[in-house]
C-alpha cells in the first residue's frame, strides 16, 4: 500500500486504497452525459484511471471508441468491450493520439505534485493537436464541508468523514461507503487547488482551459496550448 493510502472492506484493495468491489457497485451518474455533450460523436477516447469500467461501458454504449488505462489488473478484469492497458498513467506512451483524453475521479488533485505533473504530461502526450482533455476537479468546498454524507438514490451512503492537513498543502481524506450488506473505507491524500492554481497546473504542462462544462465547475475541457490547440 502506498504511504498515506489505505482501504478496508470485502474484496481486493488496490495500492492506492480503492476497493474493486465497491467501484463495481458504484452507479455511473451523469458523467457520461457531460462527456458526450463536450466532444465529437464517435470520438476516440483514452480513459486514464478507468477502474472497473464504470464510465468506459457507458461511453461504449454511446458509440465512443474507448481505450481504458489503469494500474490495477484487478480493476481492469471488470472492463468489457474496450481495449485495456495495465500501466501507471505517468509512464504511458502509446505512440498514438486520441481525440479525447479523460482524466476523471479527481486524479488531478494527486497529493504528490510531481505525480500530478506526470498525469497531465501524459494527457498532453496522448491528445491530438485538435483534440481535448476532459478533467474532473474537486468542488470548491470539498475539504471544508466536512464531515458530510450523501445517500445515493441506489441505496448506499457516501460519507466524507474528515479532511486533515498533513503538510505541504496536502490533506489526508477519509471516506466511508456504506451499503446494506457491506462497508468500505478509503483513506487517501489530495492536494486542494483553487481555480487559479488548477489553471496554473494545466498551463505548466502545456494545457489551457477551453471552458468549464458544469455549473459547479468541476468538469473542465482543456486543450493543448499551442498552434493546434482549439476548442471543438
Amino acid at each position: 500500500m502506498r504511504e498515506g493510502y489505505a482501504g478496508t472492506g470485502p474484496g481486493a484493495i488496490t495500492p492506492d486504497g480503492c476497493a474493486v468491489e465497491f467501484y463495481s457497485r458504484l452507479p455511473v451518474g451523469d458523467e457520461p452525459d457531460v462527456i458526450e455533450a463536450a466532444v465529437p460523436a464517435g470520438a476516440r477516447v483514452l480513459e486514464l484511471g478507468s477502474g472497473v469500467g464504470r464510465m468506459t461501458h457507458a461511453l461504449l454504449e454511446r458509440g465512443f471508441r474507448v481505450t481504458a488505462v489503469d494500474e490495477s489488473a484487478e480493476m481492469l478484469e471488470r472492463v468489457r468491450g474496450a481495449r485495456s492497458i495495465c500501466s501507471p498513467i505517468e509512464d504511458l506512451d502509446l505512440g498514438k493520439k486520441f481525440d479525447v483524453v479523460l482524466l476523471a475521479s479527481f486524479l488531478v488533485h494527486a497529493g504528490d505534485a510531481e505525480v500530478r505533473r506526470g498525469l497531465l504530461r501524459t494527457c498532453v502526450r496522448q491528445v491530438a493537436e485538435d483534440g481535448s482533455v476532459l478533467i474532473q476537479r474537486e468542488g470548491e468546498d470539498y475539504h471544508t464541508n466536512v464531515p458530510r454524507e450523501r445517500v445515493d438514490p441506489s441505496g448506499f451512503t457516501v460519507r466524507i468523514v474528515s479532511s486533515e492537513p498533513v503538510g505541504d498543502g496536502v490533506h489526508s481524506v477519509h471516506a466511508e461507503y456504506a451499503f446494506p450488506d457491506a462497508v468500505w473505507t478509503h483513506t487517501f491524500r489530495a492536494r486542494p487547488l483553487t481555480e487559479a492554481q488548477f489553471e496554473e497546473a494545466l498551463e505548466e504542462t502545456g494545457l489551457r482551459v477551453d471552458r468549464y462544462l458544469t455549473e459547479d465547475r468541476t468538469w473542465v475541457r482543456a486543450v493543448p496550448d499551442g498552434p493546434g490547440g482549439r476548442g471543438a
